[in-house]
């Protein structure tokens, strides 16, 4: 059930033909790539490229004091939210306690 099936041998691809018939006897040529008006022995303009981000001293420090402002930010926050469950969790276990001493005594007493 499990077996994987073959297909006989004398349907099965040979590894020297191939899957994909080529291309033969193109009966319109390429459409031009861009609706341009050049000839095609000129090349296109070259694209303007735009000029990459210049950062002057100043705004460098900004960019450095700002990114370390919010990573510190950040890790204040997770660090108090760690605190907070821990803080939670450490209540949770001592009530724990307490009850189970107060039921233990509760039954103790009947």
């Amino acid at each position: 059930m499990f077996t994987p099936k073959y297909p006989t041998p004398d349907t099965a691809p040979t590894p020297d033909t191939t899957l994909v018939r080529p291309l033969t006897g193109l009966v319109h040529p390429p459409a031009p790539v861009c609706d341009c008006h050049h000839t095609p022995d000129t090349p296109a303009p070259a694209p303007v490229g735009r000029p990459g981000v210049q950062l002057t001293p100043g705004a460098l420090v900004v960019a450095v004091a700002g990114g370390t402002a919010a990573v510190l930010v950040v890790g204040a926050v997770l660090v108090s939210m760690l605190l907070a469950v821990a803080i939670t969790a450490g209540s949770l276990a001592l009530l724990a306690v307490v009850l189970r001493i107060m039921l233990n005594d509760s039954r103790k007493g009947q």
